[in-house]
């Protein structure tokens, strides 16, 4: 099931009710700690997709168990229609006001505002710092639900106080509420850690948090993505390189990560000296850069198309880590193409079109497209930036891609073109980026010798497909609830003898599998035929072969897929081409 889609005018719309929601969370909060004569202290509710969510200091630790009655008492607050009263304060009554009461976070929130008058709205038991706007009174708040409870750093400073915040979901109807909770439901059922575990995929371990452990099924998954990979490619002219996982510091200076990115990088020393020595190496461009300087490059060798799966570390905060889909070490998928400004179109149409692919064979849609142009922390002149915004523009309006604008969103040395994916339950991820760099050929005095013999400055291209392959893996995992397609499942099919005598047959047929390329295990377990079928289902396997007295004597198998789907009896070598047309045409 996908989400329904809303206009830009009701996602507006929404968004007021959701704001408007957070602030009926907090007054039925006060509420419910009345009768326990403590100060609940506020931090901050701002509407989210889907929802709202509000974060507070509380007097005692809250459970799931709390959030019904939270839940009736906004809907009392609801029912009660009370309005949203704005009024404006000077500066300094505010924080006099905000201080009486114990607001301390309110208090610092207000000090931090530059304006001289600060907005407030008022509606019952809570009269909030906030800007608005509202929707008129509380009973125009729709349907909603408490959905969970997580904590929270104030302002997502790890070394500040940890806050509980209460998670909502808020729609226009009951009916799009529970079209949602479904989806809520659907997406559970998806979550790529549970099913990591069920398949028994990946680990993680409380020594490495945030460092996955690839199990030998997971292993076979990322070669065969891996080995795809290689392959499109070889196909599409690139050759692939590695780098070292650890440099010199004095590299990182070079190139302006230890100025733009220190705060995600880590850092090794060697010996007994006083400062580190050597950054682990957070991307693969600067390793790849001093590939490309090992020797001069001709105006013929360009473009030069590199490839590198590099293993890369990059610190997250506890709170950032999420499974696979954000870790502290993983490998991207990178590459960077070296060219001259004639040969910049061209070499990105390419990249786009090769991205375009790759996602399809994946099952992924392209949900859109953005373009994020120059950040505040940058490097390279603005006359390169303002050429590579433009050419970047002009390759996407060229290639009929509609895309949005990002502001301020690009890499610190190159605008980009980022791919933001639709998985089939409706769910959004941005993977693929492409970025135009000026700056590091500048930078790192990179050169080619041009047809009239002079020494000219290359462009490059950095850009990733899978992004990070951990984090792809979960969201494939995701886009097929764990029904790997056959190209892609690690073990593709299981043979369950009925009996004991059918085993040496059993394995017979699964030698001629392997012989065809095809991935297989024999159930060799003292197991009822039915709780291997079962078993194997749970394992997500495509297809399960079962052999017995019949199958043995008509030379063939009696294939069952995992949607439960008696396909009869088959002759060995027709099951065999029907499997191999399926891994061939990536069905």
């Amino acid at each position: 099931m996908k989400k329904r889609e809303y206009s830009k005018e009701e996602l507006e719309q929404m968004e007021l009710m959701r704001h408007s929601a957070s602030h009926v969370l907090a007054a039925a909060v006060i509420k419910y700690f009345e009768k326990e004569g403590e100060i609940v202290k506020l931090g901050i509710g701002p509407a989210i997709e889907h929802g709202f969510y509000y974060d507070f200091d509380l007097p005692r630790k809250l459970t799931n168990e709390d959030l019904p009655e939270i839940e009736r008492i906004m809907e009392e607050i609801k029912e009660a229609g009370e309005s949203f009263e704005h009024r404006m304060l000077s500066k300094e009554d505010a924080v006099n006001m905000l201080t009486e009461r114990g607001q301390l976070y309110k208090v610092e929130l207000a000090n931090d505002l530059e304006d001289n008058e600060l907005s407030f709205y008022k509606s019952g038991v809570i009269d909030d710092l906030c800007r608005g706007p509202h929707v008129a009174d509380t009973s125009k708040i729709g349907a909603f639900k408490l959905t969970s409870i997580a904590g929270a750093y104030w302002r997502g400073d790890e070394k500040r106080p940890m806050l509980t915040r209460i998670y909502g979901v808020a729609f226009p109807t009951p009916e799009e509420l529970k079209e949602h909770l479904d989806w809520l439901e659907e997406a559970k059922a998806r979550d790529h850690r549970k099913l990591s575990k069920e398949l028994d995929l990946f680990m993680f371990s409380k020594f490495g948090p945030g460092f996955a452990f690839r199990l030998p099924k997971g292993e076979k998954l990322w070669q065969l993505m891996v080995n795809y990979w290689r392959q499109m490619h070889e196909d599409a002219g690139y050759v692939e390189i590695n780098t070292p996982i650890m440099l010199k510091k004095e590299l990182w200076e070079k190139s302006g990560h230890l100025k733009n990115y220190a705060e995600k990088m880590y850092f090794a020393k060697t010996g007994d000296d006083e400062d580190f020595s050597y950054c682990i190496k957070p991307m693969n461009c600067p390793g790849g850069i001093l590939v490309y300087k090992n020797s001069l490059k001709s105006y013929r060798d360009l473009p030069l198309r590199v490839g590198e799966l590099g293993l890369v570390h990059r610190y997250e905060s506890s709170g950032e880590m999420s499974g696979l889909l954000r870790v502290r070490q993983f490998t991207q998928d990178d590459a960077h193409i070296y060219m001259t400004e004639g040969q910049m179109k061209d070499e990105l149409k390419k990249v786009l079109e090769l991205t375009a692919k790759i996602y399809q064979d994946y099952q992924l849609e392209i949900d859109h497209i953005e373009l994020c142009t120059k950040p505040e922390k940058s490097i390279g002149s603005d006359e390169q930036w303002a050429l590579a915004e433009k050419v970047l523009e002009e390759v996407l309006e060229e290639s009929g891609i509609e895309y949005q604008i990002n502001p301020g969103d690009g890499a610190f040395y190159g605008p980009k073109i980022d791919f933001h994916l639709s998985d089939s339950i409706g769910k959004t991820w941005q993977c693929g980026t492409v970025q135009l760099d000026f700056a590091q050929p500048d930078n790192f005095e990179l050169e080619y010798v041009s047809e009239s013999g002079e020494r000219k400055r290359p462009v490059m291209i950095h850009r990733v497909i899978y992004g990070g392959i951990e984090r792809f893996i979960a969201i494939i995992l995701e886009n097929f609830a764990g029904k790997f397609p056959m190209w892609l499942s690690p073990v593709q099919i299981k043979i369950i003898p009925i009996t004991r005598k059918h085993q040496k047959y059993a394995n017979d047929v699964a030698e001629k599998l392997k012989e065809a390329g095809l991935r297989v295990q024999v159930d060799k377990r003292e197991e009822r035929m039915q709780a291997k079928i079962r078993d194997a289902q749970m394992e997500k396997i495509n297809y399960m072969l079962i052999v017995g007295d019949k199958e043995m004597e008509h030379g063939g198998v009696a294939v069952r897929s995992r949607d439960e789907k008696d396909l009869g009896l088959m002759k060995t070598e027709d099951f065999i081409a029907k499997a191999q047309g399926e891994v061939e045409n990536k069905e």
